[in-house]
């Protein structure tokens, strides 16, 4: 299958710190990439350079079979950004927002109307759409934003830890437009933070660290790499975690993981319900009291934690690469050709 985003051995450096240290990245046509890691691992500035606002130090990359370097404004032309932080024009409309991307792209004035209005219901901004953006909440902000980034229906788009900021019901929304896009044919790379997001809407994930990519494969192939099941475990009295943990030792398969904060255990296991009979009784026999039990299989939480050390931190604003990245709102977020 055809690659429509491709990259070789992009290095990118701020001074003595490596940002990005030799990432390859392939994204056939038609499907999504998840691209996962910790906050300063290079997720956005891979971003920044496949849309053209950085240029890399090393490594060649192609976007729709246009080379980056050679041909910036042409690819410009075949895709769709929306960054970390909607940037949009607050003196403007949301309806005047869209329209003036629909220009930059040069759709016309009928259809940058027409579209403009269709997007405004799509993202649920139609009573707001002729509202200045400074009248907006941070939620509506980011949803003009992401529909900035579909105006011209480019065939590839990035976005950039999209549903930061955004409600659960807003948030499965997108993913919702997100799959319409890609069912249509629409290439996609996504950076994310909320592991539920990578599980349902990328095709394949790749985890970096460090600016490398210490990990990929599918969502189930990722998860078959950190074992089977896990026993969750919450007792009541938080001075006995240390002997839960003791006891939970003997049938486990690795670390078992410890949140004292919230008298939590979780071990890896495996043979299953058996093993979690076992452990059950274990418990009982050192009276240890159980608040609560769970037998489940591995999340791409897991997978994170075990790749990288640390859990996926849901913060507001994310990124900070190397201490410089580059900010989205240097550019419109729709990637407008100049």
């Amino acid at each position: 299958m055809t690659a429509t985003i491709s990259a070789t051995g992009l290095v990118k450096r701020y001074g003595e710190v490596t940002a990005l240290d030799g990432l390859d990245l392939s994204v056939p046509e038609g499907t999504v990439l998840g691209l996962l890691g910790p906050n300063g691992a290079g997720k956005t500035t891979a971003v920044s350079i496949l849309t053209t606002l950085l240029e890399p130090d090393e490594g060649q990359a192609t976007i729709a079979g246009v080379d980056l370097r050679t041909r910036p404004d042409e690819v410009r032309r075949r895709i769709g950004l929306s960054g970390q932080y909607a940037a949009v024009d607050e003196v403007l409309t949301g309806y005047e927002n869209l329209d003036m991307i629909g220009r930059l792209y040069h759709l016309g004035k009928a259809r940058s109307k027409t579209r403009s209005r269709e997007l405004l219901e799509r993202f649920d901004l139609v009573d707001a759409g002729d509202r200045p953006v400074k009248t907006y909440s941070g939620g509506m902000r980011r949803r003009l934003d992401l529909a900035g980034a579909l105006v011209a229906e480019p065939p590839v788009l990035f976005l950039d830890e999209p549903t930061t900021g955004l409600d659960p019901r807003s948030r499965i929304d997108l993913w919702a437009v997100i799959r319409e896009l890609v069912a249509k044919g629409s290439t996609l790379l996504l950076t994310t933070q909320y592991m539920e997001e990578a599980d349902q809407l990328a095709d394949e994930i790749v985890v970096i660290d460090h600016g490398t990519a210490i990990a990929r494969g599918t969502s189930d192939q990722l998860k078959s790499q950190v074992g089977g099941d896990r026993i969750d475990v919450s007792i009541d009295d938080a001075d006995q975690l240390g002997r839960a943990r003791a006891v939970l030792e003997r049938v486990a398969v690795g670390d078992v993981e410890v949140d004292a904060p919230v008298r939590r255990l979780l071990a890896p296991i495996s043979g299953g319900a058996g093993t979690l009979t076992t452990a059950l009784r274990a418990l009982d026999d050192a009276g240890i009291a159980i608040s609560d039990v769970g037998l489940r299989r591995p999340t791409l939480d897991d997978v994170f934690l075990t790749l990288t050390g640390r859990r996926a931190e849901h913060e507001e604003t994310s990124e900070d690469d190397a201490g410089r990245e580059s900010d989205p709102r240097e550019s419109t977020s729709s990637g407008a050709p100049s």
